[in-house]
């Protein structure tokens, strides 16, 4: 009789619990569709896929976005950079301390203003080291910088100056884009290298590069800048919510020349009323802490002031 009880009360327990369960739900759900239609809009946009253009062109070369593989290919890099949070926003802070020197170069030296979207793609505008050794903003090699005018040693290495490493990538691409014919292939060919470039080519007598078949990198490295130039150059599309006192702004800074040997930068830094910090953060092509000169000269950036606040650079 008591056993019986028990399965009884039991019984009412589980039903009443699964009575509770099914007006939580219908709470959640009521709540959802009585947000409001901007936050519904946020809510839903957590799983959305980006928006790809009808129409898109990198350098002025038309990109065939109609093409299934191209499409898919754009729509990866959209959903991993709009996804990918973190890495993201800092690369959006970082592009107003950077960007106006890279642009006023590209436009002087002849190169496509989208081509600041290749430096994004290759370091995210750091001065970053690959796996492989690649190294600064614009990811040279030790003998292709060095082919292109970089100083590199012990005490300099110029892959880390901003304005000398973007002339040099400059005069990289345009002897590329001399030599396959168009700014797409000659961005593959800063990439994989001209000569595995020119190999494919010859192998697969193609000579598009959205058509070529290329190893894993180099096959998304144009969907990476596009994706890049896509989101830079429509920001509410793609809900990059950042204001603008959030991003980075240049340091201001003179300009002194020096053509004698510096035995210790951080006594230089002293004499100049400023910290070693923010010498290095000026001039991170300074490899050492001493800087032999022999025989030329070099210009040395010097903020106007030392330790800026933050809101003093807006």
């Amino acid at each position: 009789m008591n056993y019986t009880k028990s399965l009884l009360l039991l019984g009412l327990v589980i039903v009443g619990i699964g009575i509770f369960s099914v007006a939580i739900s219908d709470n959640i759900k009521q709540e959802k569709e009585d947000l409001p239609s901007s936050e519904l809009k946020t809510y839903k946009n957590n799983l959305a896929t980006p928006p790809t253009p009808k129409e898109i062109s990198f350098c002025g070369e038309k990109v065939p976005i109609d093409i299934y593989w191209v499409k898919e290919g754009i729509e990866k890099e959209l959903i991993i950079h709009c996804y990918q949070h973190s890495k993201t926003i800092q690369t959006f802070k970082r592009s107003t301390r950077y960007f106006p020197e890279i642009e006023k170069i590209l436009q002087e030296e002849g190169v496509p203003l989208d081509m600041k979207y290749l430096c994004v793609a290759e370091s995210n505008l750091e001065n970053v080291v690959s796996p492989a050794k690649a190294s600064g903003y614009w990811q040279f090699m030790d003998p292709t910088g060095r082919a292109y005018g970089l100083e590199i040693n012990s005490y300099i290495d110029e892959r880390y100056h901003l304005e000398k490493s973007t002339r040099a990538a400059c005069s990289y691409l345009k002897a590329l884009k001399q030599k396959f014919g168009s700014w797409t292939l000659a961005a593959a060919a800063y990439n994989m290298g001209e000569n595995g470039l020119q190999r494919t080519i010859t192998e697969q007598e193609c000579s598009s590069y959205w058509d070529l078949f290329l190893n894993s990198e180099t096959s998304r490295y144009l969907s990476r800048i596009v994706s890049y130039k896509l989101m830079f150059e429509d920001r509410d599309t793609y809900d990059i919510q950042i204001k603008h006192s959030e991003y980075y702004q240049p340091i201001p800074y003179k300009e002194i020349t020096v053509d004698t040997s510096i035995s210790n930068l951080m006594d230089f830094a002293k004499s100049q009323s400023i910290l070693y910090r923010e010498l290095k953060e000026l001039n991170p092509w300074l490899r050492s802490k001493d800087f032999p000169i022999k025989g030329r000269s070099y210009v040395l950036k010097i903020p106007l002031k030392s330790r800026y606040k933050y809101e003093e650079l807006f």
